[in-house]
């Protein structure tokens, strides 16, 4: 199984353990390394030099244990120029506008995501999910990402409570011109088991139909828990090396600290 995770929350941001606490728990685990990536965007965001400093004492800490990495998960909504520093960034769409302006988190909730569709786009969540993946085709302009996270988040309720099928064109389209958009300039896809972890998907982000159309079009990917827990750094890892496999995929990166110093790409075999 792959041990290194680069999508982790603290305390900094919204998760539930310290930084220190989720440093410990991966080295119980075995991990390889760790990348920190605490929020920025309009809800949440952090006193990033605190952070950085943070990040920076506790590798120093555990330097020659466990490769730790000090990333940041931004939102395109917010300015680049607020993380200087960051090793590498995860790009996310978090938030949607509509045409009359109303504007939503469309992973905070059941009811605010079907208000949105209903004031916004007049009911219509195919028009919706395309609004979406023509904004989240944006991301690598808007951050500059290593990473595109959670590509498919639109999607983040449809299990619990389903609004339109995830196989139909009018979804699949937009969603799969959006995902070759980034892959011409960001390689580089999570497959973000956060949902999955906490039981509200059954399938992780990309879905499967998406995964495979990433492996045609020659993307890569990493694996993410976007562990807001220590119990969760490795949170639906083997299940989604399982899908990998089966859309194709014989290995993931991981990001690693180089003999530079500089954070690098290295390759791991799927198993």
């Amino acid at each position: 199984m792959i041990r290194a995770n680069f999508h982790t929350h603290t305390t900094l941001c919204d998760g539930k353990n310290t930084p220190a606490e989720m440093a410990r728990a991966a080295f119980d685990a075995g991990f390889e390394a760790l990348g920190f990536s605490g929020h920025m965007d309009p809800t949440y965001h952090m006193d990033f030099p605190g952070y950085l400093a943070e990040i920076a004492a506790l590798r120093a800490q555990w330097r020659g244990r466990l490769d730790i990495l000090c990333g940041v998960e931004l939102d395109q909504r917010w300015d680049p120029a607020t993380v200087a520093g960051a090793e590498y960034i995860i790009g996310s769409t978090h938030f949607l506008s509509a045409p009359n302006g109303l504007t939503e988190a469309v992973d905070w909730s059941v009811e605010k995501s079907d208000a949105l569709c209903r004031e916004g786009f007049g009911g219509d969540w195919y028009r919706m999910c395309t609004a979406y993946y023509e904004e989240e085709a944006w991301v690598w302009e808007k951050t500059n990402c290593q990473i595109i996270g959670h590509f498919d988040l639109i999607a983040r309720f449809n299990h619990q409570a389903p609004r339109f099928d995830e196989e139909d064109p009018r979804y699949l389209n937009p969603a799969r011109e959006a995902l070759a958009a980034l892959v011409a300039k960001c390689p580089v896809v999570e497959i973000n088991c956060g949902a999955f972890n906490r039981g509200r998907r059954r399938d992780f982000y990309p879905a499967r139909p998406l995964l495979r159309y990433l492996k045609e079009i020659g993307g890569e990917i990493c694996l993410g828990s976007d562990a807001h827990q220590a119990t969760l750094l490795a949170g639906g890892f083997p299940e989604a090396e399982a899908a990998a496999r089966a859309c194709g995929f014989d290995h993931a990166l991981v990001l690693r600290h180089g003999a530079s110093g500089r954070v690098q790409w290295e390759t791991r075999p799927l198993k």
